[in-house]
This record gives structure tokens, sequence and C-alpha cells, in this order.
């Protein structure tokens, strides 16, 4: 007989005369002469309820059968008197691997730091599996969307020797013994410094500037020593780059990408998405509905800064022409002002990396941000700088190794055409989904600073 899912039971049109299903026992109820057990595989929110009486194949070990033991039951699918629609008669049942009493998740209220702690068995909880579901369900909705406009998906690489941001905050790669003498990069693995990546839009464009549309959707790293809610040290991106592309369509593609996002959890029937509403998020659905529903708001940097000295409000980092917009600013726009998205564009040059293009004035770079109520920024994007001669100014002015990014001003060189692109890290695109506040709980096995278990 083959196993049958959880879900595919519980959305059963019709009894079923023959049924196996294997998974986790959550609770279980003894009578004199018989048991309830709750049993769930994964494959949903929802458990089904067995009902096997004394004196059934199996039912010697239902003592054994406690909270966390994997089981397999054979059985009858009826109608249930109870909540459910559907229960389990069992004809059999059978102990596949038995759970202590020392199982750390017993039925009752778990906090998010001692699961962390425990990331190995933290998916079998509801809220966990319901992150970790939905984070494969969002994954599939990336790739449909790309693939649909014709994007091609790029595997860039996670080992590299350049520093796309500029900002020196990378992992290095070496098989050199740290505490030995004499260490040199000639005696290394790869004869220069390496890297593990913060970003594949380097090499991303490189593909876009001959296949036209990419996309990019892997693991990136950063070694910023942050302990905040919204930082990680490795994580996971999506970066798309367009060729004959400038900011306007950059910033249709990115607004059009955020409905799309929103409009897949919407449309979620499985009751992952019903759960965060009520358990995490009150505020999600309605939130949601009106990211998919209204335009975005587009407005320059300058504007925006104009808002808020003009607002009145008090913030805790005063806002000034030239300053790195912070979280505060980002949902005070998002949700005190516009009250919905807003695409904030044309930042300062001083505080945006060397590949943005200039502006006509001199003073601003054709960047864009998109931020969304309830998280601030999701998305960060720019049309690149086509044009040799400025880039390589760039590079010189911000004391970069020119001949590092030979291969990055060939693209200028040879056929030279304007693209753009954009990133949108993974983990924050779940919690926006989700509302799940802190990026550890959307990553399986989060790394921090001083934090890198399992």
């Amino acid at each position: 007989m083959q196993r049958t899912l959880v879900k595919h039971a519980l959305a059963s049109e019709a009894p079923v005369d023959a049924i196996l299903v294997a998974g986790w026992v959550r609770t279980r109820r003894d009578s004199k002469t018989f048991s309830f057990l709750e049993i769930n595989d994964g494959s949903s929110l929802a458990s089904i309820q067995v009902v096997a009486d004394a004196g059934i194949p199996g039912y010697e070990d239902i003592a054994k059968m406690t909270t966390g033991s994997s089981v397999q039951v054979e059985g009858r699918l009826v109608e249930s008197p109870g909540k459910q629609k559907w229960e389990i008669q069992a004809t059999a049942v059978k102990l596949i691997g038995g759970s202590p009493e020392t199982y750390p998740l017993q039925k009752k209220g778990h906090s998010p730091e001692f699961l962390r702690s425990i990331a190995h068995l933290r998916p079998r909880t509801n809220l966990y599996g319901a992150v970790f579901r939905t984070r494969s369900r969002i994954a599939a909705a990336v790739h449909q969307f790309f693939l649909a406009r014709d994007f091609v998906w790029v595997h860039t690489p996670i080992i590299t020797a350049s520093d796309c941001e500029g900002a020196g905050e990378m992992f290095h790669v070496t098989t050199l013994d740290p505490l030995a003498e004499n260490k040199g990069y000639d005696k290394d693995f790869f004869g220069k410094p390496a890297n593990l990546t913060v970003s594949g839009q380097l090499e991303g464009e490189t593909f876009a500037c001959a296949l036209g549309n990419i996309y990019t959707f892997g693991p990136t790293f950063r070694a910023e020593n942050s302990n905040t809610t919204r930082h990680a040290a490795e994580f996971w991106m999506i970066e798309p780059e367009m060729a004959f592309c400038d900011l306007h369509g950059d910033m249709d593609v990115a607004e059009a990408f955020i409905k799309h996002i929103a409009d897949t959890m919407l449309a979620d029937t499985s009751g992952d998405f019903d759960f965060f509403c009520k358990f995490v998020d009150k505020g999600l659905r309605e939130r949601l509905e009106a990211v998919s529903k209204q335009p975005f708001v587009r407005c320059s940097y300058t504007e925006a800064i104009d808002i808020m000295l003009k607002s009145g409000e008090k913030f805790e980092y005063p806002p000034h022409w030239g300053m790195d917009m912070q979280s505060e600013h980002e949902r005070f726009l998002t949700e005190k002002h516009f009250k919905c998205p807003v695409i904030v564009y044309d930042y300062p040059k001083e505080i945006k990396p060397f590949y943005m293009r200039l502006n006509e004035d001199g003073k601003t770079v054709t960047a864009m941000d998109v931020l969304v109520p309830g998280i601030g920024e999701i998305i960060g994007g720019s049309q690149r700088e086509e044009r040799l001669d400025i880039l390589e100014g760039n590079i010189e002015r911000l004391g970069m190794d020119k001949e590092t990014y030979y291969w990055y001003n060939d693209l200028r060189r040879y056929g030279t055409v304007p693209h753009a692109g954009f990133g949108v890290g993974f983990e924050r695109l779940i919690m926006f989904v989700t509302g799940v506040q802190n990026i550890r709980d959307v990553l399986p096995y989060p790394r921090t600073p001083r934090n890198c278990e399992f």
C-alpha cells in the first residue's frame, strides 16, 4: 500500500477503504478499549486523528507511542464525529522510532530563543513548519515570476575575488593554517585573496550583457558584526539584471515582483497563511492586500527628506540630506505618510556603491529602494553605470583596485548598453509574507556573530 500524505488525506472528497499514513505523534489519549493518536507528517499545518482499537496489530506498543515518536498507521479514512472532517479508523499501527520523555517539544508553548537552540527539531512545531513550507512555496513563486518573463536563471559563484559593495565585510576563503607563520597568497589554494560572495550582481551583469534578462537566486555571505533582527551572516539573495533597461523599467519590474509575491501568499489555501494571520500578525492579510491592490508611490530621495523634515515627527535619527535612511524613516514613509508601498529613488552618490549610474546633477545616482509597510526596505536596486570613463573614475575615487575589476570594465568597453537590476533578500521576503519579525526564525540554521551551530 502506498503511503498517503496527511494533507492529501485531509483534502479527500470521499472515504477511503484502505489508507496508510506515517508521521510523528503530537499527542496520545488512552481509554480502556481504544486510543486517540494525533499524527502529523509535516505536509500540512493540520494533523490527522487516528482511532486505534485495542487488539489491532501493533496495539501492544501503544504506550510507547509518546509525543515525538514516529509511527505508521494503516486503516480506513472515515468521516469524523468531531471537529475535523476525516479521521482514520486504524486496522494496524506500528511504532517506527520511539521518543523518550526527554523529547524537548512536548505540547506546550516554547520561546523562539529556546527553539533556536534546537534548530534541528523546531521544524516539527506549528510555527516553523508553516514558515519553512512557506519558504519553499515562495521560492517556487520567485522562479515562476522570472521564467514567465523569459529571464534566464544564472548560477553565479559563491567563491569570488571581487567585492561587489566595496565595504570589505567579507568572509575570507583560505586553505592556510591561520596560526602558521610565513603565510602568503602564493601558497594559498587560489594564489590570490578569495572570499565568500556578498552578491552575485557583478557576475550577473556579464550574463545580462549577453543573454538579455537574467536572475540569480542563491546564498550570499556578509561578515557584518550585527545582532539585529534583520541581519544574518548567511542569507539568500534574488538579483535580476536587465539589459537595455533604465531606472524606470527597473522600478516597474520590482513593483510587479513584490505584487506577485503578495498575491502568491494571499492565494495560499494550505492553512499556513491563515495561521500567520491568526497567531503571528493579525494585520498581515490587510497589509498584503494593500500591497497587491495599490500602485506604489514613487518619490525621490530629496522629496522624502523634505517630507520628513516638514512632518513634525520626532525621529531617533533626525533626517537630513545626505544621510542613509534608517528603518524608522522607511516605516514613517510607508505606514504614516503615504500609507502604502513607496519606491524612493535618486540617492546621494556618497552613500551608494561605485557601480550606480551618475545622474546629470552630479550629486545623485540612479538608485532606488522599495519600501513596504511593516518591513521597510525590501528591495534595493539601480541603473548601472554603463559609461567606462565614469565607472573607472568611481573605482579610482574609492581607492579600489582597478585591475581587479578589469572584466567588469570590459562590459563597458565592448558593446556597452544601459542596464539595471535589483536585489532582494529572500529572508526579508519571507518575513514580509509571514509577519515573523526576526530573520533567525525564517532561516533553517541561522548564522550570526558568535553563532554557527549545527
